[in-house]
C-alpha cells in the first residue's frame, strides 16, 4: 500500500529559544543534517507516495532546502493552522485518502517507523497513530497520550506517547468547523466511534523539542 504524505513542518518552535530565532526548528542540526532530513530518510526508505509539507515559519528557507527534490509545499504564511487545519489545508496536494503524517522535530533507532504502521494498518480503522512505551523515550518530558488496549484501540490516559506518525482517513476532517485546530479534535472525534488505534514501536524515538534533546538524540543516534 502507498500512501501519501505530509510532513509537519510549519511550527513556530518556541520551546528551541534561540535556536529558532533565524531558522524554522526542521533545519536545525541533529547528528549532522537537519531534523526534516532524519524524517524524509525514513520516508525514502519506506513505500510512500506523493510527499507534501506545510510552511509557515521562515518557509522559504525550507523551500530552498528542498529545492531539488520532489516535494509539494502547502503555504500557510497567512495564517498558522495547527496540525488538523494544516492537515485539511494540505488535502488538495496530498490527493489521497487516507494519508500518513509525520512530525519533523523527532529522530528514530530502530525499524523503519513507517513501514512498520503500513504493515499495521486495516481497513477497517479510521485513524492508527504510531505509539512508543516510556522505557523506549528519549528526551520527552509529558507522561503520555494513550492507553493502548488489548483490541489495539486507543484511550485517553497516561501510559503510551504519541511518536508524530500516523494513518487517517481524512473524511473526519469535514465535521470541524474551526480553521486552526489540533489534530487532536479530530482523533476525540473519532475515539468516540471506536476508531482510533495504535501499534506500539519496535525501536527508540527521541522528541527533539528543546534545546536539551539534541545531545540526547546524537547520543541515541550512536554519533
Amino acid at each position: 500500500m502507498t500512501l501519501p504524505i505530509l510532513f509537519f513542518a510549519a511550527g513556530l518552535g518556541t520551546r528551541m529559544g534561540a535556536l529558532t530565532r533565524d531558522r524554522p526548528k526542521p533545519l536545525i542540526n541533529v547528528a549532522g543534517k537537519a531534523l526534516i532530513d532524519h524524517a524524509l530518510d525514513i520516508a525514502d526508505d519506506a513505500d510512500v507516495g506523493r510527499k507534501v509539507v506545510n510552511l509557515h515559519y521562515h518557509g522559504d528557507m525550507i523551500r530552498q532546502h528542498l529545492a531539488d527534490r520532489n516535494f509539494a509545499f502547502s503555504d500557510e504564511g497567512g495564517m498558522l493552522l495547527e496540525t488538523g487545519g494544516g492537515l485539511r489545508k494540505a488535502l488538495p496536494l496530498l490527493q489521497g485518502n487516507p494519508v500518513l503524517t509525520i512530525n519533523t522535530d523527532a529522530v528514530w533507532q530502530g525499524p523503519n517507523p513507517i513501514q512498520q504502521i503500513l504493515s499495521a494498518w486495516h481497513p477497517d480503522m479510521e485513524a492508527l497513530l504510531l505509539v512508543v512505551e516510556k522505557q523506549n523515550v528519549v528526551g520527552h518530558l509529558g507522561n503520555g497520550d494513550f492507553e493502548l488496549g488489548t483490541d489495539g484501540r486507543l484511550h485517553r490516559a497516561p501510559g503510551s506517547i504519541y511518536t508524530g506518525l500516523q494513518i487517517m482517513r481524512t473524511d473526519v476532517l469535514d465535521e470541524i468547523t474551526e480553521t486552526a485546530f489540533s489534530m487532536n479534535l479530530a482523533w476525540d472525534k473519532i475515539a468516540a466511534r471506536s476508531g482510533l488505534f495504535g501499534v506500539r514501536y519496535d525501536g527508540t524515538w527521541c522528541d527533539v523539542g528543546q534545546p536539551e534533546s539534541i545531545p540526547l538524540a546524537e547520543e541515541m543516534l550512536h554519533v
